[in-house]
């Protein structure tokens, strides 16, 4: 007799005990079991029509907004989808499920996340949720209803999205821990579909040991949590050996690496040079003043490396100690200039870029100047100039508040000064070999970098895409240098294999016939269930009430 059963789950895992046989006690345990025939039913002659409902049959369209880390996520995320059957396409018309990976750094970013599920839903497509923004906030009014994947969640993206075709709203927010111990997130070896098949990121942590005022991403990232070395270096291995010749290391603040696990950057850096093939280069991520202090003398032979590229984004944000203090950004303005000075000295040409905020809560025309001189002294060939926003649920939001006129008056000042001068002039005439990976936004020419992280425009040659080339600089603009091929050179090719093609799915190498049977077991039980969303309106989080029919 067919019995029925009501129970609340939090999760997947609560249906599976402890005690439960293991995939292979289950397999060995299959060999002494005599299958029972069973009499056929007539056949429905009707011609069979795919469902729209049955998971892994529509197609996804995902947005991201934000840093390299939540873009590496993205491409996580549709690398297991397309490996579990669905179709990813760049036409949001034609997708079924739009999967919108959020930014929470700024307000801009976050009401384009929400005119984006307000326009899915207007055109009545299935929306998934994922990134900073709900997972620093999951209880926003117009995330009702919505299923969420959390950042440390992205390796069960498919379950998620599986269920919401259905109609189910699911959310993941929690934390991977290993003995108690918080991980840096989902594991590295997880199939993934490269943005550029030229060019993998690897988040060597997430979170950061900092609390600034103004920063909603530690409500989402949260405290600092990193990648051993081991699983890294194999992420890179792995990277070269499907073709890609550039790799980007990413995190909130790479400088803090290694500090939860009793090792550091520079120990990192070492080990992965001795992954990276000649030609191909590697880039480091943004870090903060405080934690690279102590490792400058490491930091400037890893940047001298001829394998690495000579670039350090370091954000200083203000060039006023009162103001840096109002941020809780745990460093003076000296501190950031031994940073820059040494660096440059020790490595000539280095790259330094950096990020300031305008009009932060208190901030004065004097401690503003002060910020302005800063500029003046170091002409940044990169900065990124940000008006400050208040985030809700920070420090800085319950601060008194610059004037909006002020704050737009004060970032267009410094915008102008950015302007004012050319970083690059004197590269002309020069001779220099550059790594080529992407293609410029205008389609002209071809987009490679020098050592210094440069941005060098070369022409469009197919022969080009990938490999290092020797050109001969002729032109520089503000944010660019063009090369002409030197005739004689010929083409380095770094990569250990051919890259993968655009969308094709890196990885699957490492995903066994376990993994792929857990997919469709999940999908064969879930079909079997008739999942009912209630809300819990004392703490607005869904759960999952189960109504499950047992059959013969």
């Amino acid at each position: 007799m067919p019995s029925a059963c009501d129970s609340l789950i939090e999760d997947i895992e609560d249906m599976v005990s402890s005690s439960d046989p293991t995939p292979h006690e289950r397999q060995s345990a299959r060999k002494s079991i005599i299958p029972r025939s069973r009499k056929k039913k007539e056949l429905n002659h009707e011609e069979l029509h795919a469902d729209s409902l049955i998971p892994g049959t529509q197609k996804i369209w995902m947005k991201t907004w934000g840093c390299s880390h939540n873009n590496s996520d993205g491409e996580y995320m549709a690398g297991q989808l397309a490996a579990s059957g669905y179709k990813m396409t760049d036409d949001p018309t034609e997708a079924d499920l739009w999967l919108l990976n959020s930014c929470t750094v700024k307000n801009p970013a976050e009401d384009h996340f929400r005119n984006s599920i307000k326009k899915a839903q207007d055109q009545q497509k299935k929306v998934v949720v994922a990134g900073c923004v709900p997972q620093a906030q999951p209880r926003m009014d117009y995330l009702k209803g919505l299923s969420i994947i959390g950042v440390q969640q992205i390796d069960r993206v498919v379950e998620v999205v599986d269920e919401a075709v259905k109609g189910h709203s699911v959310r993941l927010l929690g934390q991977k821990k290993d003995g108690g111990r918080r991980l840096g997130g989902a594991r590295l070896d997880l199939p993934k579909i490269r943005k550029n098949p030229l060019i993998e990121i690897i988040s060597i942590n997430t979170g950061c040991l900092n609390a600034c005022t103004y920063c909603k991403t530690k409500h989402a990232r949260g405290d600092l949590a990193s990648y051993p070395i081991e699983e890294l270096a194999e992420r890179a291995r792995q990277s070269f050996q499907e073709g890609v010749c550039e790799i980007w290391l990413t995190s909130e603040d790479t400088g803090a690496y290694g500090r939860d696990i009793g090792t550091d950057l520079p120990t990192l850096l070492w080990r992965l040079v001795e992954e990276i093939p000649e030609g191909a280069m590697l880039r480091l991520g943004m870090t903060n003043p405080p934690y690279i202090l102590e490792h400058l003398e490491e930091m400037a032979k890893i940047l001298n490396h001829p394998r690495v590229y000579a670039f350090l984004h370091v954000p200083v944000q203000s060039a006023s100690d009162s103001v840096l203090m109002d941020m809780k950004r745990e460093y003076c303005i000296d501190d950031f200039r031994r940073v820059v000075d040494f660096l440059k000295e020790k490595v000539p040409g280095v790259t330094i870029a950096t990020d300031i905020i305008c009009g932060f809560p208190g901030e004065t025309e004097e401690d503003f100047q002060e910020t302005v001189d800063l500029v003046k002294l170091y002409r940044f060939p990169s900065l990124f100039i940000n008006q400050f926003y208040p985030r809700p649920g920070t420090p800085a939001a319950k601060m008194q508040q610059v004037p909006a006129h002020v704050k737009k008056q004060r970032t267009k000042e410094l915008s102008q000064l950015f302007h004012s001068y050319n970083p690059y002039d004197h590269k002309v005439g020069e001779r220099q070999h550059v790594l080529v990976t992407e293609e410029s936004f205008d389609a002209q020419y071809y987009v490679a970098h020098n050592k210094f992280y440069e941005q060098v425009l070369v022409p469009k040659r197919a022969e080009f895409k990938g490999k290092m080339i020797e050109v001969d600089i002729y032109e520089a603009g503000k944010h660019f240098l063009k090369g002409r091929p030197v005739e004689d050179s010929k083409p380095f090719t770094p990569s250990l294999a051919a890259p993968l093609q655009k969308g094709e799915v890196s990885g699957l190498m490492q995903v066994n016939a376990y993994t792929c049977k857990y997919i469709h077991s999940y999908r064969s039980f879930f079909s079997l269930i008739d999942f009912h969303s209630t809300v819990n309106q004392s703490d607005g989080i869904f759960s999952n009430t189960m109504a499950a029919y047992c059959c013969e």
